[in-house]
Parts: C-alpha cells; structure tokens; sequence
C-alpha cells in the first residue's frame, strides 16, 4: 500500500483529527522507535501529547502521574507488553481511555485485549485509510466517549454464535449491536428515530441486564455473544 503524506484525503483527516481532540493529553507507548517517533510527531498527535515511550516502566508511570485523556499502544514494547500495560494505567489513572494498535492479527491478542477490556482497537494496517480506515474511526468514536472494536477485529476474535442475550430485549439487542460499531447515542438516536434520553436509557439497561459496569464491557459481552 502506498502511503502519500501529502494526499488530500490524509490532509484532511489530519485536520479533523486535531478538532477531535482539541484540549485533551494523550501518552504514547510503542516498542518500535521508528514507529514511536513518526507517530509522535503526526500533528493531531503532537498536540495532545505529554509523553512519548517505549518500555511499560515509563509509559505506567506518566500515566500515574499525567492523568491523560488517552494511551496510545502497540502490543509488543521495547521491555513489556501493552495489554498488561492497559490493565495497569486503569487502575492508576482510570479515566484514561486506551487505543491499542495491533501489528498482529490474529485471534490469541485479540481476545487478550477483550480481556483487558480495552476501549478501541485498530489493527496497524488500517493506518493511512482516511476517513474510511479502522483508525480514523477508532479515534472519532473514542472521542464520543464510545468504544470501538471494528468488523474486522471482532470476526479475528472468532466467537461462534451461541451464546444468546435473553435477558435483552430485540430494540436492547439493536442498541447493543450499534454501539459495537462505534456509534454514540446521539448517531443510535438518529438512526431508531428516537431521543437521545431514550437511547441513554436502553444502554443503562443493557449496562446492568449483563452485569458489567460499563458500554466497553458490554461491548465486549456483544461480542463474545458471537453477534
């Protein structure tokens, strides 16, 4: 894949991304130095920054100690591993979103991360897909408060449907369902043609039928239901 810098599509997500985050911070860990500092210095990323990292040890403790809105985080780092990583900075610095960015595709990190019940994923090769691409996406539902875990991530987790949400009722289930793809109660309420309070209402429920604390835990409920 050709990866043009200056292409209009790039500059335009580029601009977006930064509004996007307007007055949030954000750590970034990545094993990869190259990686780490072309990362870095990507506009919308710079200027949410206040760390940049590439061992576990130093990405935990600018978290402790930052409180960022956002980690950033690869799977493999320079000394640990991100997914242990995501579970240490949320008990730390629990507001902290994660959005871990995974060279792997396969099925073994994937359901790790859903373990750790990490708050959006992206695989790597989505990077550089505009507005389209898994990442773009990722950041504008992170953004919202959402969670995200793309098409893609959630057939790699390979769960078989079986398990069935009975608890749920069809229009639970069809909320369920859309949060699973990033979409805010606003986009839900839009699309059911329904209120916002509604649809806030529908996700409390679905919140405590499953007995999570949380939409990213639901989320992750959804998925391993197999829907």
């Amino acid at each position: 894949m050709q990866f043009d810098p200056k292409s209009e599509q790039l500059q335009a997500v580029t601009q977006k991304s930064k509004s996007l985050w307007d007055g949030t911070t954000a750590v970034v860990a990545m094993g990869d130095l190259l990686t780490l500092a072309a990362f870095s210095l990507f506009p919308p990323i710079t200027n949410t920054l206040v760390g940049s990292f590439s061992t576990e040890r130093e990405a935990l403790a600018a978290c402790k100690d930052k409180q960022p809105d956002l980690l950033y985080v690869t799977e493999c780092l320079e000394q640990g591993y991100g997914i242990p990583l995501a579970v240490k900075v949320k008990a730390v610095s629990p507001n902290t979103r994660v959005l871990l960015l995974l060279h792997r595709e396969n099925q073994e990190v994937v359901r790790d991360a859903l373990d750790a019940h990490i708050d959006g994923i992206a695989f790597v090769s989505s990077i550089g897909q505009g507005f389209d691409g898994d990442f773009f996406k990722s950041l504008e539902a992170m953004a919202d408060g959402n969670t995200y875990y793309p098409k893609k991530v959630r057939e790699t987790a390979g769960f078989k449907k079986g398990l069935i949400l009975n608890e749920l009722s069809s229009r639970e289930t069809e909320v369920l369902e859309a949060l699973c793809q990033g979409m805010s109660n606003k986009e839900i309420a839009e699309v059911m043609v329904v209120s916002t309070e509604t649809i806030k209402s529908h996700v409390s429920t679905i919140i405590s039928k499953l007995g999570v604390k949380d939409r990213t835990q639901a989320v992750i409920a959804c998925i391993r239901a197999g829907i």
